[in-house]
């Protein structure tokens, strides 16, 4: 990543920051760019410790802005520095806003006491608990999500912060009562004044690694920097930590490498001190398989989730779960029960035969891995994939070919073209079009179009019965996902006539 040294405005960057007090001592907390998804969640863990709460955004939107409210929480539209005055006692910086940033600014040039989003999680919540932080290019989410579930079904009362919503709880955060709590371990950068992963700042107690493949090429220079970050994360850990890798993947395993921590690992290859699965059987509504610690079977769990990627973030629950006490007989209980996350996999309805399914990814791997899942669990289906480049990683023309091969494995594909943005580079920027061609080239019916609303009528001309429309973006994407639910219901609706 980069040093703050090596920014041109570096003396924006680089500054003294006012000794921060202790919880006890704060009362009132501000939040720049409060209704972003990882701020939103730590202004609703804030108000639940009793602090008192308000903050900023550009843009107060729905659904976050409506939740926020519901809270009690205060929110100015647009930044100015008057909403700093009166001082509160602290400052969390969104990472989003740059040092010119004219409320961020006001904090720095009066000596505010300010701290980033990852920063403030640990100072208010992670000191005193035992901190199981989930890390991993792929898959955090949903893992997080699994392990927050598994510990409070075991009665633990654990806290939680993760990046999407839980939909047995529908909840994205908890203080909690008990000694741990669960954290998605982002590698994204923390602030504009601090360019270190927010994992760094979660004082793992035991941690699980779910995979490591090269991304957010907007921060990292290459794949030994976007490395690098993940061996100073493991060697965090404590020597009477755990570390649980996913031993099916090279690179993650050599993690066991750089770390003071006990080790164990995780997949199908199975080995000493290896958690794995054996009996694998897809059922209605999910999948069965055997959990095996060290080669000794312990008992069956059913998953009601399909796809190899879920019984894999399963495996490395299990690995922590156990660590924790928790018995074999309570970790099947709970994964029984499990309602999964919201925008994986997730299932907005059918219409007319048609399938709709909604899903976060957006990386090349993650896009195939869903595809794949998606196969699987409908395999009689015809699967139309509609993708949304979206994020500043995925939007680099690095990207295109494995984006190209991941959209090759449905049976039809729709790409939404991303408009360059002020700080997009032309020349390192996605093609749509060598993303299609390469597509058609597989044999594969696809077609790109310049937003959603271009998009949804030719996408409603291919939907047939029988098929399932795989949409896939972190973002919004422009509500397709409801429009298209309401244009096939409508025609479901007329055909009924």
């Amino acid at each position: 990543m980069r040093r703050l040294e090596d920014f041109p405005d570096a003396d924006l960057r680089i500054f003294d920051r006012p000794d921060l007090p202790t919880p006890d001592e704060i009362k009132s907390v501000y939040l720049i760019g409060i209704c972003g998804k990882g701020m939103g969640a730590l202004a609703e863990l804030l108000t639940q410790a009793g602090y008192a709460v308000r903050g900023s955004d550009e843009a107060a939107y729905p659904p976050m802005s409506t939740r926020l409210r519901d809270l009690g929480i205060a929110i100015d539209e647009g930044y100015d520095p008057s909403h700093l005055d009166p001082a509160p006692d602290l400052v969390v910086v969104g990472n989003a806003s740059v040092p010119t940033h004219p409320e961020a600014a006001y904090a720095r040039e009066h000596s505010l006491v300010q701290l980033s989003l990852p920063e403030a999680l640990a100072h208010f919540f992670l000191r005193e608990r035992r901190s199981l932080v989930v890390a991993g290019t792929h898959g955090k989410t949903t893992t997080s999500g699994m392990m927050a579930h598994v510990f409070r079904h075991a009665g633990l009362a654990p806290g939680f912060f993760i990046g999407g919503v839980m939909t047995n709880y529908g909840a994205t955060c908890a203080v909690g009562s008990g000694p741990h709590f669960v954290v998605e371990g982002d590698e994204y950068d923390s602030a504009y004044f601090d360019k270190r992963p927010k994992f760094m700042h979660y004082q793992p107690t035991s941690a699980i690694v779910t995979s490591m493949e090269f991304d957010h090429a907007d921060i990292y220079a290459d794949w030994d920097d976007y490395r690098d970050a993940f061996r100073a994360f493991v060697g965090l850990l404590p020597e009477d930590g755990l570390l649980v890798l996913n031993g099916d993947d090279d690179e993650v395993r050599d993690l066991a490498d750089h770390t003071k921590a006990r080790v164990r690992f995780f997949g199908l290859k199975g080995g000493d001190d290896h958690v794995t699965a054996t009996d694998i059987r897809q059922v209605e509504g999910g999948q069965r398989f055997r959990l095996v610690i060290n080669g000794h079977e312990l008992i069956e769990i059913f998953l009601p989730m399909s796809g190899w990627v879920n019984r894999f973030d399963a495996l490395g629950v299990c690995a922590i779960a156990l660590s924790e006490k928790i018995s074999p007989e309570q970790i099947a209980a709970a994964f029984a029960s499990f309602k999964g996350m919201k925008r994986r996999q997730e299932v907005l309805g059918e219409a007319g035969g048609v399938i709709v399914v909604d899903d976060f990814a957006h990386h090349p791997t993650a896009v195939d891995a869903t595809v794949h899942a998606v196969q699987e669990r409908w395999p009689g289906r015809r699967t139309v994939a509609v993708f949304e480049p979206r994020s500043n990683s995925s939007r680099r023309k690095i990207f295109e070919m494995p984006y190209a091969d991941a959209l090759a494995q449905a049976d039809a594909a729709f790409l939404s073209a991303p408009p360059l943005r002020h700080n997009d580079d032309p020349a390192d920027f996605l093609n749509v079009h060598a993303v299609i061609e390469r597509v058609t080239g597989h044999g594969i019916p696809a077609a790109a179009f310049a937003d959603a609303d271009a998009l949804l009528p030719a996408l409603l001309d291919t939907l047939q019965p029988n098929d399932v429309a795989l949409v896939m973006s972190n973002g919004s994407f422009g509500g397709l996902q409801q429009k298209l639910m309401a244009a096939l219901r409508e025609r479901e609706a007329v055909e009924g006539r």
